[in-house]
């Protein structure tokens, strides 16, 4: 593009730079590709984080504030990755030909990582500016192989031949930009369409909204192989199902994170045994974001030998350190009570990292209470023991696992 050649000296010299200074610097001068140079430095700054492989190819374009934002970042879309080559794995294996569509493609980030495991991959993405930028950035990526299709995607789904895998990531907005999160309110309604997708494709890819019930969503769309929830950095970043029309049987929950990966059942979940600590210490472990959305409470436990403190109190704990934990762990340094003699034990501390769980205060009025300020190494768990007493337990992060 001729705009980027002429401004990428520019753009390469400011790129670290905050974007306001840049920004009121091309205010002064007047310059006439202002908007165009302050999208390119803040895409590059927000994918530098994102999708550190996007950032580092200084030719790609980026899309306005919007898009970045909802794109997918590298650990999400690696994951998606993953899913797809474990499911066509045999196909893969006997090197046949695999065909795929996005519907829904935005700024391509989940394509992008999605098209190298098939031999034909459409693009397709009704925004005229977000296409003309597919189509630049695909060839620098690798993807010159890849088709770019300007059009609604259900349109151009209802006319094209049957493939491999469907991938669809419905719209989260309304017509005035507000956040949507129930399926049935986003574009297109997959709820509505599931009979026809399930038609066209072998394997259907849903991207939802990470604020969905996952059980209703399940429930309500049906024929559900797969469902997953990824969290990175400690937030849940994608609610994924995994549809067939040929599948009849119980979902598969799976719980992901870029150090563990697990699978269980809804009815697992609730026959299983759980043992509950009759004294807190060792480890405390903290379940990450995707384990929780997923409601894996008894199965976290069971799987990694844990003992619960408390039916609705979600953290556990072990005598054993388990490294490869989907969460946060914990070495328990002391247990203390809420009398002032017991409490006194936290006067020292001055500043802690304070959390609370199935407990009757809020961070803020515990925090007032103990007079403590935020930060620091310690970590504070307040919650509700088995014996339903309330404690507070001391503990710092694991030093292996930092």
């Amino acid at each position: 593009m001729e705009i980027l050649l002429k401004n990428r000296d520019f753009i390469e010299k400011n790129q670290y730079r905050q974007v306001e200074d840049v920004a009121l610097e091309l205010a002064n001068a007047h310059h006439p590709d202002a908007a165009f140079i302050l999208r390119q430095i803040e895409g590059r700054q927000r994918l530098r984080e994102k999708v550190p492989t996007w950032s580092a190819v200084d030719e790609l374009l980026y899309p306005v504030r919007l898009s970045l934002e909802q794109c997918s970042g590298e650990p999400a879309a690696r994951y998606k990755a993953q899913v797809v080559e474990r499911l066509f794995a045999e196909d893969i294996a006997a090197h046949r030909s695999l065909s795929m569509a996005d519907l829904t493609g935005g700024f391509g980030v989940d394509f992008s990582f999605l098209a190298p495991l098939f031999s034909r991959a459409v693009y397709v993405e009704r925004q005229a500016e977000l296409v003309a930028l597919a189509r630049h950035n695909f060839p620098l990526l690798g993807l010159a192989q890849v088709e770019c299709v300007e059009s609604d995607g259900i349109d151009y789904f209802r006319a094209m031949a049957p493939v491999d895998l469907l991938f669809l990531d419905p719209a989260r907005r309304d017509g005035a930009g507000r956040k949507t999160v129930l399926i049935e309110d986003c574009q297109p309604d997959v709820k509505v369409l599931l009979p026809e997708l399930l038609a066209k494709c072998r394997v259907l890819m849903l991207k939802l909204s990470t604020m969905l019930d996952l059980r209703q969503a399940i429930d309500a769309l049906g024929g559900v192989a797969e469902a997953h929830v990824f969290a990175a950095q400690g937030e849940c970043k994608d609610l994924l199902l995994v549809c067939r029309s040929d599948f009849s049987d119980e979902t598969a929950i799976f719980c992901a994170n870029e150090r563990a990966n697990f699978f269980f059942r809804a009815s697992d979940e609730i026959a299983l045994p759980v043992s509950f600590a009759d004294s807190v210490r060792g480890f405390l472990y903290e379940p990450d974001a995707a384990v929780m959305k997923a409601g894996a409470y008894k199965t976290i436990a069971v799987r990694y030998d844990l003992q619960k403190l408390h039916p609705n109190t979600h953290l556990y704990v072990s005598e054993v350190e388990h490294t490869d934990f989907p969460g946060r762990v914990f070495k328990i340094e002391n247990v203390v009570g809420f009398s002032k003699k017991e409490q006194r034990e936290l006067s020292a501390l001055k500043r802690a990292n304070l959390s609370v769980r199935n407990f009757p205060a809020t961070v803020a009025e515990l925090r007032k209470r103990l007079k403590l300020q935020e930060g620091g190494d310690a970590y504070l768990f307040a919650c509700t023991l088995h014996d339903e007493t309330k404690a507070i337990i001391i503990a710092r992060k694991n030093v292996s696992r930092r």
